[in-house]
């Protein structure tokens, strides 16, 4: 590359050199732009439907263009909760024979009632999510749905919406039956995405066709929805009046294809109930088991819902009781859904943070594009993972991008302070003592006059935290600002809503010194692209491309084995740059020069 030193001139080659024997160099771009093409994806919907809405919805969401936000009305979280509750009660799951008449399957089902939507999966089989108009219909399907005959064994009776498809006089109607098309519940493969990634036409599409790849598909949020609803049916056998709400990755925007599904058992609706007020001096109270304290009602109530679960939840398997955990859970794998599953109960402050999460993500459309990337890119150097350990989790990295958006000139998102005195009465929320209270009218948040690029807050977003001084400060969406750590933790993220925790305190001194060693070269390598990007006929991995390959950790590790740590060299070559640069605000290109502003 031009104008660096001949170390990392070599160390560059080497890196591009690696990358060249790999996967993408086989293929020239010219090449992978005709043959790579996205997953296809349809929406099986009967004539009439919202299926039209469906598709701009989709179009709009995965969209992320600087400077174009959509102006139309943006609901509430618990409208889009509640609307979305209500959906899956009106819908069926279906395990289908491997090939079937679709035609004939509708038109079986519609004898019930008119159909709204319905898609075709695979996991474990063909399945069929079937949304009826009316719940009516669900029942009139149930009531003509038999318990099966399985011979020497015998079949626990259990009245659910997961049902089995069965074809009679199957060899009569061979020639009828064809192939299904499935919806994709998968992310893309790494060979598919750096061919995709390689085919972009800058790194700003990059992001945002990264973010699209991996997002969460309309049939993948029905079915996550629809998952929580079957299990309610099972708890609602002791609670009539109980809900199972999904939180976290599943509802708050930043849930990636194959992400788990968190729902918690939400039995406020219970213990809140009041009778209508009646005259007289006379006032009536359940009978009720006393326990010795509310953790002792939440292992009772969770243990005996995961045995439920076990005994009679069709499709639940793997049912772990994890009772003496800090937050006890009920964990289980969906077979028909594919899904992993945490159950927890009346965890009301993690719903409240998918919700603040959610209001952040539709603010501004280059947030969850920049979310997605890090995170991405966090995984693919062994940053995160899955295994509960030192590592950074995919929150606390979420909270970075955050904070980091609101240090911008100007902010790009609002501190939840500000968001705090946009509130109402409405809004106000307190729950278990903290104040949780946050305006839940995102029609009244002015949008941000930022219009800085994706690849530009990509670049600096490293280049911020590969110089942030963790040492001695601390990371604060409530303010927007750095404040001294209160404790010695590495990494110092404060909770949103429990403000005396740090959300981040299992990560290790180590793992935090190798983000900030990943994030100073990411920068490096960003810049020197800007100024000698690779062309198209050299099939070179360029962007978000290069920055996901393993090969620029390996190459960095390997330095570090000099006298000179590798990210104090990239430091001070971006204090040179930074400096060269300092006279000139706009590159030739319209990029603006790197900057560490706080």
């Amino acid at each position: 590359m031009r104008g660096s030193p001949a170390p990392l001139r070599a160390s560059a080659a080497l890196t591009m050199a690696a990358c060249s024997v790999g996967l993408l160099t086989r293929l020239s771009l010219r090449v992978q732009r005709s043959q790579v093409q996205r997953p296809l994806r349809r929406l099986l919907s009967c004539p009439g439907t919202v299926a039209a809405d469906l598709s701009r919805e989709e179009q709009s969401s995965g969209s992320a263009e600087t400077g174009s936000e959509d102006r139309t009305p943006k609901k509430r979280f618990s409208e889009v909760q509640n609307e979305r509750r209500e959906q899956a009660q009106r819908t069926v799951l279906i395990h289908c024979p491997n090939k079937i008449n679709e035609k004939k399957f509708l038109k079986f089902l519609s004898q019930h009632g008119p159909i709204n939507r319905h898609f075709f999966y695979e996991s474990f089989g063909l399945y069929a999510v079937v949304e009826f108009c009316q719940k009516e219909s669900v029942t009139s399907l149930q009531n003509v749905t038999r318990t099966p005959s399985l011979g020497p064994e015998a079949a626990i009776p259990f009245k659910s919406r997961y049902l089995n498809l069965k074809l009679r006089n199957s060899l009569n109607q061979t020639s009828e039956l064809s192939s299904i098309q499935c919806s994709n519940q998968s992310p893309p493969s790494s060979k598919k995405l750096y061919q995709l990634l390689c085919c972009a036409e800058s790194v700003d599409d990059q992001l945002n066709t990264l973010l699209r790849e991996f997002q969460l598909t309309e049939e993948n949020a029905r079915l996550r929805y629809l998952t929580c609803s079957l299990i309610e049916d099972v708890a609602a056998a002791y609670f009539p009046d109980c809900a199972v709400r999904p939180f976290g990755s599943s509802v708050n925007s930043f849930g990636k294809l194959g992400c788990d599904l968190d729902m918690f058992l939400d039995l406020d609706e219970i213990g809140n109930f009041t009778a209508q007020k009646t005259s007289g001096n006379f006032l009536m109270e359940f009978q009720v088991k006393n326990v010795p304290s509310e953790r002792v009602a939440t292992q009772k109530i969770l243990s005996v819902i995961g045995e439920c679960l076990d005994q009679f939840g069709p499709g639940c398997v793997g049912v772990q009781r994890i009772l003496n955990a800090r937050c006890p859970l009920i964990r289980f794998s969906h077979q028909a859904s594919g899904f992993q599953c945490d159950l927890t109960t009346n965890n009301r402050i993690a719903l409240k943070s998918s919700e603040l999460l959610y209001m952040y993500g539709a603010l501004d459309s280059r947030v969850r594009a920049l979310v997605f990337s890090v995170r991405c890119w966090a995984r693919a150097h062994s940053l995160t993972s899955s295994i509960p350990g030192a590592w950074i989790t995919n929150f606390s990295l979420t909270m970075m991008v955050i904070f980091f958006l609101q240090r911008r000139s100007p902010p790009i998102l609002p501190t939840l302070d500000y968001l705090k005195t946009l509130a109402d009465a409405e809004d106000k929320c307190i729950i278990e003592g903290h104040n949780c209270t946050f305006v839940g009218d995102l029609n009244r948040i002015k949008p941000s006059g930022n219009t800085e690029t994706l690849e530009l807050l990509l670049k600096e977003f490293f280049e911020y935290f590969g110089n942030f001084a963790f040492n001695k400060n601390s990371i604060n969406i409530r303010q927007g600002r750095e404040q001294n750590k209160p404790e010695s933790s590495p990494l110092h993220i404060q909770n949103p809503f429990e403000t005396s925790l740090n959300i981040s305190k299992n990560v290790s001194q180590s793992q935090l010194q190798k983000f900030v060693d990943l994030a100073r070269e990411s920068a490096w390598i960003l810049h020197q692209e800007g100024k000698d990007r690779p062309s198209p006929s050299s099939n070179q991995p360029w962007g978000l491309a290069a920055l996901l390959l393993p090969s620029v950790a390996n190459n960095m590790s390997l330095s570090k084995k000099k006298k000179k740590p590798a990210s104090e060299r990239i430091k001070n070559l971006l204090d040179s740059i930074k400096s060269s640069g300092a006279e000139s605000s706009t590159a030739t290109n319209g990029r603006r020069a790197i900057s560490t502003q706080a």
